[in-house]
């Protein structure tokens, strides 16, 4: 039977589906449509190891699924890539570069992808980016390379065309503001979609890749719409369905006291935090929300663990289960512990503390501790059954494996019509995230977020 303990998170199909094969390959369980499901890709930067590439890629030639190779229902029909139309707006005109003795750049051998962009053809040579794939791929699959979001849905017609949408924003040149948050146009996708939705009185369903928003009001709105048009809305990255190393949970309705959440890479917060949170929304009595947060650094870090404000034992114990321990280990292959060794503050010279108060007094802590580790680790104390620890794992790149049971619950979203999870959690994720960076920039104050007070239950049969 396939469960989360052979692939995380691939399928809530019960085992009776998952033993027929031609069902399996079908798409979730269902009979083969006459057509494979129309995706529109819509994106920030389409280059080799980027977000976009990752994961359209599963959809155009698909995935590692329960031992097999998994070849999604799917035909990617439009795909929209905000760097080459941000390029084409400050291109300048005909006129223009005709007034300077600008010589055009030649016609691109990617005209012939149908709908191209409109105004290729008056880039200067200088402006291509050398390493977009968008074309190429373009090219060997046949999906349409749009110039607009609206065109990507339409298909360059004048009715939707598409029957979902996967929108993968991430950090490319965007401008960031006085919190370090980067503006991710991550909404402005969003809204220009439904827009197209209202128009035409039909809403599909869409994915949102790791935060809804780098604002919490936006992503409320974004959910709002979705549960007043009525679409499926799917949001988050791939710690919470990648592999775990053991494979552990939280027992569902177990009284969680504390949590520690341990990670290194920088731009991954959310993802810590979401992979935190997939963790204790199972706790007593499910997700009643956040209470208070506070973001400390450097030395207030070590400082708030010697007071008692993270536990040293769950630190210790998620640090047991990296596979990426630095310092001593790295030099002679020596293990020792990192806690109570004291080596933490020699190798780990800026760590931030997420210091998270629940609202039913679950208290969590999500540490950053670059130079101490690579990878993601966290430890609970669980009334009734001790410490609970595990590694999510992310195995190494180019591959990125781990994005492959993210793609099967978009798939499985796109194809049952239904979020494969509940959206709150990325929508509470995100709330904490910018409540913390808020912190910060408030010079480190305790914050109290009645605004957080979002309440969901999880899904349990994965």
């Amino acid at each position: 039977m396939l469960t989360r303990r052979r692939f995380v998170g691939y399928s809530a199909l019960s085992s009776a589906l998952l033993a027929s094969r031609p069902l399996l390959h079908s798409g979730w369980g269902q009979e083969p449509a006459q057509r494979p499901l129309r995706l529109a890709i819509l994106g920030s930067v389409y280059r080799q190891q980027s977000q976009m590439q990752t994961l359209a890629d599963r959809f155009l030639v698909g995935y590692p699924y329960d031992g097999e190779w998994h070849l999604p229902h799917v035909q990617v029909v439009s795909v929209y890539v905000d760097q080459l139309a941000r390029q084409v707006q400050a291109a300048p005109s005909p006129y223009q570069l005709a007034m300077t003795g600008a010589k055009l750049a030649p016609a691109s051998s990617a005209k012939g992808i149908a709908g191209g962009l409109g105004r290729e053809q008056h880039l200067p040579e200088k402006q291509e980016s050398t390493s977009d794939l968008s074309k190429a791929r373009g090219q060997q699959f046949g999906f349409r390379l749009c110039s607009n979001i609206p065109e990507a849905l339409r298909c360059g017609g004048d009715r939707i065309a598409v029957d979902a949408v996967l929108a993968i924003v991430e950090q490319d040149d965007y401008p960031s503001n006085s919190k370090g948050q980067v503006l991710l146009p991550s909404y402005d996708f969003f809204q220009q979609c439904v827009q197209v939705f209202e128009d035409e009185g039909r809403a599909i369903p869409y994915f949102n890749h790791k935060q809804l928003s780098y604002s919490f009001e936006q992503a409320q709105t974004m959910v709002k719409t979705a549960n007043r048009l009525r679409f499926p809305l799917l949001a988050g990255g791939s710690l919470p369905v990648t592999w775990r190393l053991p494979d552990v949970d939280i027992p569902p309705g177990a009284e969680v006291q504390e949590a520690v959440m341990v990670a290194a890479a920088a731009g991954m917060e959310f993802d810590a935090l979401e992979a935190l949170q997939c963790m204790l929304e199972r706790r007593k009595g499910g997700e009643t929300g956040v209470k208070a947060v506070q973001l400390l650094e450097g030395d207030d870090v070590w400082a708030a663990g010697n007071a008692g404000r993270w536990s040293k034992d769950l630190l210790s114990s998620a640090l047991s289960r990296s596979d990426t321990p630095l310092g001593l280990t790295v030099l002679d292959g020596r293990t020792y512990d990192l806690v109570a060794s004291g080596a933490l503050p020699q190798l780990v010279k800026n760590p931030t503390a997420y210091c998270i108060e629940y609202r039913d007094g679950t208290r969590a802590t999500l540490l950053m501790l670059d130079g101490a580790i690579m990878d993601f680790n966290l430890s609970a104390r669980v009334a009734g059954h001790g410490l609970v620890s595990t590694q999510f794992f992310l195995p190494p790149p180019p591959n990125d494996t781990a994005s492959a049971p993210l793609a099967a619950k978009i798939e499985q979203t796109f194809q049952t019509q239904r979020a494969a999870y509940p959206i709150e959690r990325a929508l509470l994720t995100t709330g904490v995230l910018e409540a913390c960076l808020t912190s910060r920039h408030k010079l480190n104050q305790r914050l109290e977020t009645p605004h957080l007070a979002v309440s969901y239950q999880p899904l349990l049969h994965d």
